[in-house]
């Protein structure tokens, strides 16, 4: 069996997930609330639970494919042990995204 995930890796790849809308990786835009691995009959489950900058985004159905794209580049995951969960409460607001982001975007 291989080396066990940790959920930094998963978050250090989720950081190459970029919303097109914004430029910006979605962890560092606070759109990660939660990231769980955790070992099931020797099997490597991820649970991601995020959410989008609005409800209505038009872009929920890419991020899906685009997150579990990414981790499962994580040696060892299987796409099918990636779960999504996209939830809007609490909803999204800049308060979220870093100190950097926010300089970037002009939310100072």
């Amino acid at each position: 069996m291989g080396m066990r995930m940790t959920e930094k890796q998963v978050r250090e790849k989720l950081k190459e997930v970029i919303d097109p809308e914004l430029g910006v990786n979605i962890v560092d835009l606070g759109l990660v609330y939660k990231t769980e691995v955790r070992e099931v009959s020797k099997v490597q489950k991820v649970h991601v639970l995020m959410t989008l900058t609005s409800p209505g985004c038009p872009l929920a159905g890419m991020f899906d494919g685009l997150v579990k794209g990414a981790v499962e580049e994580i040696e060892g995951v299987d796409r099918k042990n990636i779960e999504v969960e996209l939830t809007f409460d609490p909803p999204w607001t800049s308060e979220l995204m870093s100190k950097e982001v926010k300089a970037e975007l002009g939310y100072d």
